[in-house]
């Protein structure tokens, strides 16, 4: 069962892959996820790296209604995500392997590491809107070199997407969570 923070997290992040808003994940809230992420330089319309991230986006959806659709109606509300929470502990190897293709979509100059500019960019490609920021980058930035390596963000990815934990940094990798003080507990 999703704990409050759990509970919180997910709705963020339903509210980000909801493009059209109407309260349900189906095949065209994903399809214009692809479109939006398509925006970044690296994942451009002929990049070679756009075929790779339209796979893992149309991947998730393709495990989330095989996994999460209950009522077998084609679309996955709110209440049929939580219900996977549980199940995320025993997904790292499936989470873990769509980090890198993030990374590369977001590493916009190619220098094998996210720059702060970098991932604003994420946080805002990610929720489809400008998302304030500001004191995030340093709590994810685990060793304080300014940018984040292939390594931290595979760890901050799995945090994202498995941890219940509010002091775990990779919370907030996509942006601070709604309903929650969780940056204000790290600072201090």
């Amino acid at each position: 069962m999703a704990s409050v923070f759990q509970r919180d997290k997910i709705k963020g992040m339903f509210a980000a892959f909801d493009v059209n808003g109407d309260g349900y994940l189906q095949r065209d809230d994903f399809e214009a996820l692809v479109v939006r992420w398509s925006r970044l330089p690296r994942v451009a319309a002929g990049a070679e790296l756009r075929a790779t991230l339209e796979a893992v986006l149309m991947g998730w959806w393709e495990s989330l209604l095989a996994h999460g659709d209950a009522n077998g109606d084609g679309r996955v509300d709110l209440d049929e995500l939580l219900a996977l929470v549980d199940e995320l502990p025993g997904m790292v190897a499936a989470v873990s392997t769509t980090a890198d293709t993030i990374f590369d979509a977001v590493d916009e100059n190619g220098d094998g590491r996210i720059s702060h500019s970098e991932h604003q960019r994420l946080v805002e490609t990610w929720n489809g809107q400008s998302v304030d920021t500001d004191g995030i980058f340093d709590l994810l930035d685990l060793d304080g070199d300014g940018y984040l390596s292939r390594s931290e963000f595979a760890l901050l990815w799995v945090q994202f997407w498995i941890s219940d934990d509010p002091a775990e940094p990779g919370n907030l990798l996509c942006g601070r969570i709604p309903g929650q003080r969780h940056a204000d507990a790290l600072e201090g």
